[in-house]
């Protein structure tokens, strides 16, 4: 297997980790909007799919960040770069089957970053980046998403608290429109451009692209493709969690809580900042309910997904530096045919698990009973992603 092999699989991995970001993020935007009824869930995918492809095309900020702001580029290699998309993958597909919406953004970092620890040792991460660019904002986006919604909750019932409720429910609805589509533009803006950044690093490492250089047009188109098909196959089992898990949402809610991700995501994106949009749209949702009066919020759904959130980046970097591992022990071409068989193994696995307890646009809506399980599975003909 020559370098230009290597270095299309690499490629073609990297835009399956773009797909599974796409089905995985899918309910960042919309499932507060599928959640109130303001749009359908077939068009709401549909919608967010399109605003991702256009939205990639915005910014290549957070590309550059990830490709040359957290691992020494001279010490990469396309070994490195696959093991990491494979520790990405799998923490994407582990997080989707169990309906927690957790960060595509720091499955596939933690799995670089694991993968580049095995091959070349801490020294070859670039810890102040890492820090200043993905934990804290790890840790304040939530926080200060969920300030900025609960007090919009709270100013948007305080100043229509004379209109009829009916008449306040179908305004904002029409609102949400408009706010859960800059969302998936936002998102675009952001997550995209990560896949960008991780073929650029592999490019560099294979020498196709010098230290420091910008992704290609043809990365970019392919990266916005990858992440808006992945949006449109609906990660309907993520888009239930976030729209019925964790409030019961009314749409000036829904709204409230759009806008304020919108917000913080451009900015971020705008800034260079790897943001997680998960973190963002769920610290978003949260902070309505505590803005709503007697609106109830379900903190054990949100514990559980804290706990995620602590062990995506660990995680995905163990799986990363195991699957580096493992194809540097064998060695050679057969190693790394070893661990892309082992991925797409796991994968299909976790796939046909799915099926048993199926979410579809058809049951998204059904009342939440504490789990991503719905009350009736879905039909057999339905595909579930």
């Amino acid at each position: 297997m020559g370098n230009d092999t290597l270095l299309a699989l690499v490629v073609v991995t990297a835009l399956a980790f773009d797909f599974t970001n796409g089905f995985h993020d899918t309910g960042n935007a919309m499932a507060t909007s599928i959640a109130t009824g303001a749009l359908g869930p077939r068009t709401a995918v549909a919608l967010s799919g399109a605003l991702n492809l256009v939205g990639a095309f915005l910014s290549l900020s957070v590309a550059a960040t990830i490709a040359s702001g957290l691992v020494a580029t001279n010490l990469v290699t396309l070994t490195v770069v696959f093991a990491g998309l494979a520790g990405g993958i799998i923490w994407n597909l582990l997080t989707w089957f169990l309906g927690i919406p957790s960060s595509s953004s720091h499955a596939l970092i933690g799995g670089v970053v694991g993968s580049t620890i095995a091959a070349a040792g801490g020294h070859a991460v670039k810890w102040h980046g890492l820090f200043q660019k993905v934990i804290i904002p790890a840790g304040l986006s939530p926080v200060i998403a969920g300030l900025v919604a609960a007090t919009g909750t709270w100013l948007v019932y305080r100043i229509s608290r004379g209109v009829h409720p009916k008449a306040r429910s179908h305004g904002f609805r029409i609102g949400q429109i408009g706010s859960a589509s800059m969302v998936s533009l936002a998102h675009g803006t952001n997550d995209a451009q990560k896949t960008m950044g991780i073929i650029t690093l592999a490019l560099i490492a294979n020498g196709s692209l010098h230290s420091g250089a910008k992704a290609p047009f043809w990365v970019i188109l392919s990266c916005a493709i990858a992440i808006a098909l992945g949006t449109y196959m609906g990660g309907w089992r993520v888009i239930r969690t976030l729209g019925k898990g964790l409030v019961e949402i009314e749409s000036p809610q829904g709204m409230a809580a759009e806008s304020s991700s919108a917000a913080i995501i451009l900015l971020s994106s705008h800034f260079g900042y790897s943001l997680s949009t998960t973190h963002v749209a769920t610290g978003s949702i949260l902070g309505t309910g505590v803005g709503k009066k007697g609106a109830e919020v379900r903190w054990n759904v949100a514990g559980r997904m804290a706990v995620a959130w602590l062990f995506t980046l660990p995680a995905a970097g163990l799986v990363g530096a195991g699957a580096y591992g493992l194809a540097h022990v064998i060695g050679g071409n057969f190693g790394i045919v070893v661990v892309l068989v082992l991925l797409l193994a796991v994968a299909g696995l976790i796939y046909v698990r799915s099926r048993r307890t199926a979410v579809s646009h058809n049951n998204v809506n059904a009342e939440w009973t504490g789990t991503v399980a719905p009350p009736t599975e879905a039909p057999k003909e339905v595909a579930a992603v």
